[in-house]
């Protein structure tokens, strides 16, 4: 998910689409927060560990 908000950032920032830039800013703060609550063992979707 990170990764491919970065993609969105890059792809939105190049071509001018503000649009794809913020749903890439959108997607790396949620993979952002999942990795931290996957690396702190919290149970993320049902599953023990996220990445």
């Amino acid at each position: 998910m990170i990764i491919l908000g970065v993609i969105l950032l890059v792809i939105g920032l190049v071509a001018g689409i503000s649009i794809l830039w913020t749903i890439g800013i959108v997607l790396v703060a949620i993979g952002v927060v999942l990795w931290i609550l996957g690396a702190l063992g919290h149970a993320v979707g049902g599953r023990r560990h996220y990445w």
